[in-house]
């Protein structure tokens, strides 16, 4: 991992690259799954979007974004423990619901 030095003296991490071949499909499905996820809190419009340091609401993307986070969660399912299963769900069921109260 390589730094640099900003201005004021503090060293700054440069991200650390990984090898995305290296994951198995679950894996990736779950990589999916966790930027889906983040985006669509954006999309639903209770997270600022980074880079433009706004809202951006759009509930048809969201709407989306939630259907594809369920088809994910349901192929990844089988392979999943308990814990992880769970997880899952409760994440699809807060979209679900934050979603349905930006509906309103």
């Amino acid at each position: 991992m390589s730094s640099a030095s900003d201005d004021s003296g503090k060293i700054e991490q440069e991200p650390s690259s990984f090898d995305i071949s290296l994951l198995d499909i679950y894996q990736l499905l779950d990589v999916f799954v966790e930027l889906l996820s983040e985006q669509t809190w954006r999309y639903i419009g209770l997270r600022v979007d980074p880079q433009s340091n706004e809202i951006k609401k759009d509930l048809v993307k969201a709407h989306d974004a939630i259907d594809c986070i369920i088809f994910l969660v349901d192929k990844m399912e089988p392979h999943l423990a308990d814990a992880e299963k769970e997880h899952l769900r409760n994440l699809i069921t807060d979209l679900q619901l934050n979603y349905a109260e930006q509906m309103k």
